[in-house]
C-alpha cells in the first residue's frame, strides 16, 4: 500500500475513533470512568471473526457486559490454547454463569469445508468443520437444496461446538466443584439480524447423554 493511501487509512479510523469517543462522552459523560475501574461480564461469547457479526452489538450490550472469543467458524479445540485460554480466564478468573457458542447462517468456514476443491492453510483448520458434516452426512444429504444443507451444517457445527466446550477440563472441573455454569447453542442470521436458540442447554455433566439423544449425536463413536 503506498504511504500516501496508507496514512488517509489511518487518518480515517483515528477520526471515527475520536467522533465515536466523543459521542459516548456525550450521551454518558462517566462511561469511560465506569469501563476502565473493572470489566465485569456475564457472559463468554465464542463467535465467529466474520465482520458482520459483532457479539456486542447483536445483544446490544456495552464493551465490558461481553468476553469474546472469535475464530473462523466458531470452532472449538482441545488442542487450541487461545481458545481454552479464553474459556480459563473466563470462568475462573472473570467468574462468567453463560458461555454461549454462536454460528451464524451463511458461514464461509462452513461452506469451505463443504466444497470439495483446496482452500490453502486454512484446510487444516476446516477438518473440524468436515467432522461433523461426517457426523451428521445422512441427515444433511438428506435435503435436496444445497443451500439448505450449508444451513443445517451451520446449525450442527454450533451443536457439536457447544458439547466441545462442556468436554473442556475447564467446564468438567467447574462443574465438579458445583459451579453455576451454563453452556448455551445459537445461531444468528445476517439477513434479518435475528438470533435463533438451537435448544441446547448444559449444565451440568449428567445432562450431556440427553443432549446427545436430542441431537443425535454419537459421541464416543
Amino acid at each position: 500500500m503506498e504511504r500516501g493511501k496508507d496514512d488517509k487509512m489511518r487518518d480515517m479510523l483515528f477520526k471515527r475513533n475520536e467522533a465515536w469517543a466523543n459521542k459516548m462522552r456525550g450521551s454518558d459523560p462517566d462511561f469511560f470512568k465506569r469501563l476502565h475501574k473493572q470489566q465485569n461480564p456475564k457472559y463468554l461469547w465464542i463467535g465467529c471473526s466474520d465482520s458482520r457479526v459483532s457479539a456486542n452489538q447483536i445483544v446490544d450490550l456495552d464493551p465490558g457486559e461481553i468476553f469474546v472469543h472469535r475464530n473462523i467458524a466458531n470452532v472449538v479445540v482441545h488442542t487450541d490454547l487461545n481458545c481454552l485460554s479464553v474459556i480459563q480466564y473466563a470462568v475462573e478468573v472473570l467468574k462468567i454463569k453463560h458461555i454461549i457458542v454462536c454460528g451464524h447462517y451463511g458461514c464461509g468456514g462452513v461452506k469451505a469445508a463443504m466444497e470439495n476443491h483446496e482452500h490453502g492453510l486454512i484446510d487444516n483448520w476446516l477438518r473440524h468443520i468436515q467432522d461433523v458434516y461426517r457426523a451428521h452426512k445422512k441427515e444433511i444429504d438428506l435435503l435436496e437444496n444445497k443451500n439448505d444443507q450449508y444451513q443445517l451444517l451451520c446449525e450442527k457445527n454450533v451443536i457439536e461446538q457447544v458439547i466441545n466446550v462442556c468436554h473442556t477440563t475447564i467446564v468438567q472441573k467447574s462443574w465438579r466443584n458445583n459451579v453455576d455454569l451454563s453452556i448455551h447453542g445459537w445461531i444468528y442470521s445476517i439477513k434479518n439480524g435475528i438470533l435463533k436458540d438451537l435448544d441446547i442447554y448444559v449444565s451440568a455433566p449428567e445432562q450431556l447423554e440427553a443432549v446427545y439423544e436430542a441431537h443425535g449425536i454419537n459421541y464416543f463413536s
